[in-house]
């Protein structure tokens, strides 16, 4: 019975280590996943904020894969979607409430208002790095409401 209880702690515990590893082997650091908690947060800030895709761009991979269906995939999906920003809202402003990293994942949750007065959406952005770059986004996002359920708030 404790050898089949410590077989089954053994196989968990290296499923749990191979999930966390990096492409070129080993676990991710605490170090290597403070990296990439900074880097998402420097490209949310450079791309969503300042509205500067090129400067924000630097920090992703030679690939973008884009999760959400309204966006397109690359650079370019990107460069698309912060020029619509600029034109559209260029007073838009996201507040990143928090953020935490594990493994090779990035999630911020995420206070954005296109317009300054209005109540805005409460965001979730899920980011994949890879090498200490973003390689893939997905995103969860729904209008802050007027009135709620409970006393709670979304932040």
């Amino acid at each position: 019975m404790k050898r089949t209880i410590l077989a089954a702690m053994f196989a968990a515990t290296t499923l749990l280590l191979a999930a966390c590893a990096q492409p070129g082997g080993g676990p991710i650091t605490q170090a290597q996943q403070e990296a990439n908690r900074q880097t998402v947060l420097a490209f949310y800030e450079k791309g969503l904020n300042q509205k500067d895709a090129d400067a924000a761009l630097q920090y992703v991979g030679n690939r973008y894969v884009q999760h959400n269906p309204t966006a397109a995939d690359g650079p370019e999906g990107f460069r698309k979607f912060i020029a619509f920003l600029r034109e559209k809202f260029p007073k838009s402003h996201s507040d990143i409430k928090r953020s935490f990293a594990e493994g090779d994942y990035v999630i911020l949750h995420v206070h954005a208002v296109r317009e300054p007065g209005t109540r805005g959406n409460a965001i979730v952005d899920i980011f994949k790095l890879e090498n200490g770059k973003i390689v893939e986004h997905w995103d969860v996002n729904q209008p802050v409401p007027e009135t709620a359920a409970n006393d709670n708030g979304m932040f």
